[in-house]
C-alpha cells in the first residue's frame, strides 16, 4: 500500500533516493523498480531494516535486468548518517508524527537533500487523528507511537521555511480512517473483534483488486477524510 504517488515523482536514471523511516520498505522498493537508480532505506528498527533487505534480494532475483542498486541501514532521522547534498529524492512517509524533536529531522533532511531535489512528506491528517486519540490513549501512548497531531498548513509552512517550495498536495487512504477509528474504539479487544477483521479483509481486497467503485470513492473522500495528507516539495537553490 503506497501513500506517495510515484507518478508525481520525477525519478531519473542515476538518481539517489532515500526513504527515511522506511519500515518494511514499501516506498523504497517501489523506487527501486524505477530502474538504474540508487535506493536507500533507513529505519530505527533493526527488524524492519532486515525485512526491507530481504525484499530487495527478492526483487533482484525476480528482475535481474534492473540496474538499480540498493542499501539499507539502521539510523535515526535526527542524526542522519549521510553527507551534505547526497540525495535527489527523499521520502519521509508517516514518520514525523513519531519524532518528538521533528524540527531537527527537517534540518537533517534539508542538509542531505541536493538543491533542486525532491522531498515528499506524509503525516496523519489532523481531524481523523484527533478522533483516534480521543477514542484510545493507548493508540498514541505506546512506545514509538504518535507524539504529534499536525495542522497541515502549519507543518507545510514549517517545511517551506527550510528552503522548500510546495508544488503539490493530496489526501490518501480515506477508506482506512474508519478502520482506525474502530481499532481505537475497541483497542483492548481489537485482535478479537469480528467487525475489525471484516473491515481489514475489505481493505486487503481493495488494495489487491483495486475495483473501480472503491477507487472512485477513495478519490472523492481523500480531500475530506484521508487518513494521511501528502506534501511534495522541491529544494530551492540558495
Amino acid at each position: 500500500m503506497l501513500t506517495v504517488n510515484f507518478d508525481k515523482l520525477d525519478i531519473k536514471k542515476g538518481d539517489r533516493v532515500l526513504d527515511i523511516g522506511c519500515g518494511e520498505g514499501r516506498h523504497i522498493h517501489r523506487a527501486y523498480m524505477c530502474d538504474d537508480i540508487i535506493a536507500v532505506g533507513l529505519d530505527i528498527k533493526l527488524d524492519d531494516v532486515a525485512k526491507t533487505q530481504k525484499m530487495f534480494r527478492v526483487l533482484e532475483h525476480d528482475d535481474p535486468e534492473n540496474k538499480s542498486k540498493w542499501g539499507v541501514t539502521v539510523g535515526n532521522a535526527i542524526s542522519l548518517p549521510f553527507s551534505d547534498n547526497t540525495f535527489n529524492h527523499i521520502i519521509c512517509s508517516e514518520v514525523l508524527e513519531h519524532i518528538p524533536d521533528y524540527e531537527n529531522a527537517l534540518a537533517e533532511i534539508d542538509r542531505i537533500l541536493k538543491p533542486n531535489g525532491y522531498l515528499t512528506v506524509s503525516v496523519p491528517r489532523s481531524w481523523p487523528e484527533k478522533i483516534c486519540w480521543a477514542l484510545s490513549d493507548s493508540y498514541h501512548n505506546e512506545k514509538g507511537g504518535h507524539v504529534h497531531i499536525y495542522n497541515a498548513k502549519k507543518l507545510c509552512n514549517k517545511i517551506k521555511s527550510r528552503n522548500m517550495n510546495l508544488w503539490a498536495t493530496h489526501g490518501a487512504h480515506a477508506l482506512h480512517s474508519p478502520f482506525w477509528w474502530l481499532k481505537c474504539l475497541m483497542w483492548k479487544n481489537r485482535d478479537n473483534s469480528r467487525i475489525i477483521d471484516i473491515y481489514h479483509r475489505f481493505l486487503v481486497w481493495d488494495i489487491i483488486k483495486q475495483p473501480w467503485l472503491t477507487r472512485i470513492l477513495d478519490k472523492i473522500l481523500n480531500p475530506i477524510m484521508g487518513k494521511s495528507v501528502v506534501f511534495y516539495f522541491t529544494k530551492r537553490i540558495n
